[in-house]
């Protein structure tokens, strides 16, 4: 049977299948061309922002660090260019192939396999990470022939910091290392500006002046914008704003002066600090042992770091800074100053020493070697009587003593420019209040006092404190901040500008109780203590020795050196100003563990003095002495200092220079922070860094292997 279809209704279903599609299709059009109106017009100046950004891209340009120079210009910090191979994490799918791969055509230790992998675990994956610095030619050729097979592996033109003279000086000028995480937490933190000062910076001042003065010397960054093509390759640069370089920072040290120093310190542990008491500014900045902060500018690796961390003489400690010792006699002075000050006792007045003080059912010995009998104020110091100023500590009280000392900066910091000082310990009741949890041992006891007055007990200062307290006095009370730093030039103008430092309030003493104490410091060099040392000395100074025990003798134990280890053994310190009538220079010295005052301490002070006051530098003969403790009264034939060359430094490569100036270098052409090469545009070829030419390279003092360990306090012996 035949279907009969109804056209009219098929016709009008077609139609309005028809309509519908046309209609989704203008549907389509219209979501087309509204699309094309929101970008064209309405979005079209964010759009085209946005499309310039992605052809353009801004590159920081790290600015050259700034160099640190000595008082007469010796460069001790400077900056070296050269090759780094790098590895950015990301963009590499197995990374120890390629590591593997790249270790035949690239010499890669173990050593960097370790800090590569250390340094990728501070630092995010899509960062670079160095895995080979200091790449010679033949390396560089190699790899760039081979580039194609390492995507995600690149070389860089990078600048480093060096440090000419290796240890010497090493807690002075301190390190650069890598920005870690911490270190990058703290800078969210900083202002917008300054945080986009450091865009492109991989280092920042760790240690020492490095980190003090680390906005002086870093500089400020420049950019360079530069067009890309789609794959990211440079085409071209567009325009630039160039870096500035940073500051160079004058210290107020004479490196000359630091390296004899630490070779009259030998193997031997120790710090000594000399200011000018004129206005604060340090002379010498010495920690014994030291370490060579190049080791860290690459970061450092596992064997080395293992070496220094563990090693007992603690080389990276900063005795100076943070090593905090009983001062022994050298406190006597100051306790005499300060019965002065109180009317506490009359600088006539005889104590009897024969050599016991009885206190409470303990006896307080005298040394053996002590003369005794009747002692004035004056006799007592020449002699370091321990009775005359055992019973003066009796008669002050704990609460005086510190009262009195702390105007001169114990147990307080100095405000040095220097981060990581420690405050040391001034006692008092209520310090052993807070110090202490259990009851009975927050309570101060009267005997306890009795040891304070040698500068035994609780006390325990550093040689910075000591010698600060000291440039006080001897300048009749009147204060100034410790620097290192004497003045900042400006790398731009040449301008320089003097290191800020605090003014501070005098202390009121009268000038007839400085002069008695000064007097009497000065007859410890012409029949006390110190005598044999500064026999035929072309200048009048005054001094005091001091022994202090490392460790504590329980009753009644005699103390024989030969017989403990050399750890235990009892602190020679010394202190010292000259001139007498114009002092220019205040100095405390400390060789750990190494017996009497007078048998180790006071021969460097002797030394220096000899230095700065008269410029004559000791004979090797008489070097060697007292870097084994024979030193008394020099010997052989001393030199001028003018006429002691710089020892020998090394540049960054190994080769042998000799010391220059910031101005000598840049007669000469050597490069000096006053330019900054232009940073790589992403994807294209690193530029060329300048010639491995090191900048300015200093003479570095033969260091030798020193020891730290920091001590007990304890009683002393004089």
């Amino acid at each position: 049977m035949t279907e009969l279809k109804n056209v009219e209704a098929e016709l009008s279903r077609f139609r309005i299948r028809l309509w519908a599609a046309a209609g989704f299709v203008l549907f389509c059009f219209g979501l087309l061309l509204y699309r094309l109106v929101v970008l064209q017009v309405v979005r079209h100046d964010d759009l085209a922002a946005q499309a310039e950004n992605n052809r353009i891209a801004v590159v920081p340009i790290v600015p050259n660090r700034g160099l640190i120079v000595d008082r007469h210009g010796v460069v001790l910090a400077n900056n070296y260019s050269a090759y780094t191979l790098e590895i950015t994490p990301s963009k590499v799918d197995d990374l120890e192939g390629t590591i593997d791969a790249l270790s035949h055509i690239v010499d890669i230790q173990p050593r960097d396999r370790r800090r590569f992998k250390r340094l990728r675990e501070e630092s995010r994956s899509f960062e670079s990470i160095p895995i080979r610095t200091r790449l010679t030619d033949a390396e560089v050729a190699r790899f760039t022939a081979q580039r194609f097979r390492f995507p995600g592996v690149d070389i860089q033109a990078r600048l480093f910091r060096h440090y000419p003279y290796g240890e010497l000086a090493s807690h002075v000028l301190g390190y650069i290392g890598r920005i870690n995480q911490r270190e990058a937490e703290a800078m969210e933190d900083w202002p917008d500006e300054d945080r986009a000062n450091y865009r492109g910076t991989e280092y920042i001042g760790k240690l020492g002046v490095e980190q003090s003065y680390e906005r002086e010397l870093h500089g400020i960054t420049g950019f360079e914008e530069v067009e890309t093509s789609a794959g990211g390759r440079a085409v071209r640069r567009l325009r630039s704003n160039p870096a500035t370089p940073g500051n160079t920072i004058h210290l107020s040290i004479d490196i000359k002066l630091q390296a004899l120093i630490e070779r009259l310190f030998g193997s031997r542990r120790g710090a000594l600090v000399a200011i000018d008491p004129r206005n604060g500014d340090v002379l010498a900045f010495v920690s014994k042992p030291t370490f060579d902060p190049n080791l860290f500018v690459d970061g450092i690796d596992v064997d080395n770091w293992k070496d220094l961390n563990e090693s007992a003489d603690k080389p990276l400690l900063n005795r100076a800074l943070r090593g905090t010792y009983p001062p022994g006699s050298t406190y006597k002075p100051f306790m005499a100053l300060a019965a002065l000050n109180t009317a506490k006792r009359d600088p006539r007045t005889i104590i009897m020493d024969t050599g016991v003080f009885n206190f409470g059912g303990h006896a307080f010995r005298s040394p053996e070697n002590e003369r005794g009998g009747a002692m004035d104020m004056r006799r007592a110091i020449v002699e370091s009587s321990n009775v005359y100023f055992y019973s003066l500590a009796n008669e002050m009280g704990v609460d005086l003593i510190h009262d009195q000392m702390s105007p001169l900066g114990f147990g307080r910091q100095t405000g040095i420019d220097l981060k990581g000082e420690v405050s040391g310990i001034l006692p008092s009741t209520d310090w052993k209040r807070k110090a202490y949890r259990r009851p009975e041992q927050r309570k101060w006891y009267a005997g306890e006092t009795i040891s304070l007055g040698i500068g035994q007990g609780y006390n325990s200062f550093t040689m910075l404190q000591i010698a600060t307290a000291l440039s006080t006095v001897v300048t009749n009370g009147q204060r100034y901040e410790p620097r290192l730093v004497s003045h900042i030039e400006d790398v731009v103008t040449r301008e320089r500008r003097q290191a800020e430092r605090a003014t501070l309030d005098p202390v009121p003493y009268k000038p007839e109780h400085t002069a008695l104490i000064k007097d009497a410091m000065y007859g410890v060099t012409q029949q006390g203590t110190s005598t044999r040392v500064f026999m035929g000395a072309g200048y009048a100074s005054g001094g005091k020795t001091g022994t202090a025990q490392a460790v504590g003798l329980r009753q009644g134990e005699k103390y024989v050196a030969s017989r403990m280890d050399e750890y235990r053994r009892d602190h020679s310190l010394y202190e010292a100003f000259a001139p007498v009538d114009a002092p220019r220079v205040a100095m405390a010295v400390i060789v750990e563990n190494a017996g009497f005052g007078a048998a180790a301490a006071a021969p460097i002070a002797r030394r220096v003095l000899d230095y700065l006051l008269l410029g004559i530098y000791p004979s090797e003969e008489d070097i060697l002495a007292v870097q084994q403790g024979r030193g008394v009264a020099p010997t052989g034939q001393p030199r001028k200092v003018s006429d002691v060359p710089l020892p020998l430094g090394r540049d960054a490569f190994g080769g042998t220079v000799t010391g220059l100036t910031a101005d000598a270098l840049s007669a000469n052409g050597i490069p000096v922070p006053r330019a900054t090469p232009a940073a790589s545009a992403p994807g294209s070829a690193p530029s060329s860094p300048e010639p491995a030419h090191p900048l300015p390279v200093v003479p570095t003092a033969p260091a030798s292997a020193a020891s730290v360990v920091m001590p007990a306090a304890s009683k002393e012996s004089p």
